[in-house]
């Protein structure tokens, strides 16, 4: 795992992350570490924007895929 530094947070900051991480029974590392994390996970719009771009770039799929799913299925 990586670490970074936050250096000249507002105190204000600060003590709005000790409340909320207390307010949760967390750390105010865990806190902290929880920010960053969920704001770089994409939300649902940017996933489904993926999805068009790489559905542009395959094209249109033909057929019917179940046959080889059931075979998969019962190879394992």
């Amino acid at each position: 795992m990586g670490q970074i530094i936050v250096r000249n947070l507002d105190y204000k900051v600060i003590a709005d992350l000790k409340a909320r991480a207390a307010a949760s029974n967390a750390s105010l590392e865990q806190t902290a570490r929880e920010i960053p994390t969920a704001s770089a996970i994409p939300d649902s719009e940017e996933c489904w924007r993926r999805i068009d771009a790489v559905r542009a770039r395959t094209g249109e799929v033909e057929g019917d895929s179940s046959t080889l799913i059931r075979e998969d299925r019962d190879t394992r």
